[in-house]
């Protein structure tokens, strides 16, 4: 799919997914995907299509799959797995601890995992995909489903740990 269509693709996707919410957005919702580095073409696109096209998939703890519904980890291996290529560790602790290029807030790019204390203190407990424009992909708890939510919520941005980029490192790199 062309360059355009997919960003198009990707905005009114985002859109239909704001009308489907229970809640009104906070902001309004327009995703616009980060530059993808030349070295690597379509892949940042291809997570951010694969996990925007899981959301409203059941959380189920453990889970990895859509058939059988997702937690955050399960969510991040198959959506990597599958649009890159890169196999990551199963749990968020060791996504956290791998190598990578740790990631500041105001450089977020579409692709970039974010890690979240969910449980209190500072050890990570929860992961989300980043999509742009503030908003990130996830399995958030038992009895939800995959859903698209700002990091400007104050929830998230009290839990907020860290983002990690692993679509530039040398292992996607031997990834045709």
């Amino acid at each position: 799919m062309p360059p355009l269509a997919r960003s198009l693709t990707v905005v009114l996707v985002t859109s239909l997914l704001a009308a489907c919410s229970s809640q009104a957005p906070v902001e309004p919702i327009v995703v616009k995907p980060q530059p993808i580095p030349q070295q690597y073409p379509g892949t940042a696109e291809e997570v951010l299509f694969t996990a925007l096209g899981l959301v409203g998939t059941p959380y189920r703890y453990g889970g990895n799959t859509p058939d059988g519904g997702f937690d955050c980890s399960g969510l991040i291996n198959y959506v990597y797995r599958g649009a890159a290529g890169v196999a990551l560790p199963r749990s968020t602790r060791e996504m956290n601890a791998m190598r990578g290029t740790t990631v500041k807030r105001e450089a977020l790019a579409a692709g970039d995992l974010l890690f979240f204390a969910t449980s209190g203190g500072r050890r990570v407990s929860h992961a989300g995909i980043y999509v742009g424009e503030g908003r990130f992909v996830h399995a958030p708890s038992t009895g939800g489903t995959v859903r698209l939510d700002s990091l400007s919520n104050s929830y998230w941005q009290k839990t907020y740990l860290s983002a990690k980029r692993v679509l530039d490192n040398e292992q996607l790199a031997r990834n045709p």
